[in-house]
């Protein structure tokens, strides 16, 4: 049943090209959500089971290496990702960047309440909506799926170098002044973050970010495609006769 203050969920039919968005840049809550998250979770397949990793991972809209927007990832050379993406180099990633806080959820249970859904009590008040209402519009609500080719950078070399300092210069966070948690490797010293190291062993896999599809928390989906300016008027027309964007 749907009320009048209650927007309903939609239910798309997402099996084809839904709202296609095509540009010589990415959407801007893609770029939004690619900065924002700390995580995605990519998928690979050996071809026959998928298998699903949570990344920590690095987002630059170029690299000297590579002109294209790019996502960056370590992984463990005997890890089954790996050994996946050296058979099946297609992946999926997902990247939410959702926001922090559900409205109430309207369920008589408490047992089936969502985690995270604010108690009716914390949004009773008008301040407190509208607190809950800045919070929630600060950040974004939506998030994307980007299909792609996933490739190795080459061990040892100078691009590999730089991929890696850059990743672990993004995912060292500053939590106080003068004090650093590294996502990688260990604290070492008394009180003292040591800059830490991505073990020499660690293989590096970047993704293009030229394809995906934006989904919203009501059930809405968009789909989008980064294209050069000389392929742009050809994917228009692509979709335009078939209602499909392929790579």
């Amino acid at each position: 049943m749907v009320d009048g203050t209650n927007p309903p969920l939609s239910y798309e039919a997402s099996a084809t090209t839904t709202h296609p968005h095509i540009a010589t840049t990415l959407p801007p809550e893609v770029v939004s959500c690619l900065k924002n998250s700390r995580f995605l979770h990519l998928a690979t397949c050996d071809g026959l089971t998928p298998h699903v990793s949570l990344m920590s991972y690095t987002y630059l809209p170029a690299t000297p290496f590579d002109p294209h927007p790019t996502i960056i990832m370590t992984t463990n050379p005997a890890s089954r990702k790996t050994i996946n993406l050296e058979s099946n180099p297609r992946v999926s990633l997902l990247v939410h960047d959702w926001v922090s806080h559900r409205p109430p959820t309207r369920s008589p249970n408490p047992a089936g309440a969502r985690d995270g859904s604010p108690p009716p009590a914390a949004t009773g008040s008008s301040l407190a909506s509208l607190l809950l209402n800045l919070n929630t519009s600060a950040l974004s609500s939506i998030s994307t799926t980007i299909t792609g080719t996933a490739r190795f950078v080459e061990p040892g070399s100078e691009e590999e170098r730089w991929c890696k300092e850059k990743h672990l210069e993004n995912n060292t966070f500053v939590t106080a002044p003068g004090e650093e948690i590294p996502l990688f490797g260990q604290r070492r010293g008394s009180g003292v973050a040591e800059y830490p190291s991505i073990d020499d062993s660690s293989r590096v896999v970047t993704v293009q970010v030229k394809q995906g599809r934006i989904a919203d928390w009501k059930g809405g989906v968009r789909d989008w495609l980064l294209v050069s300016e000389d392929e742009e008027q050809e994917a228009r027309a692509r979709v335009g006769l078939n209602g499909v964007v392929s790579s």
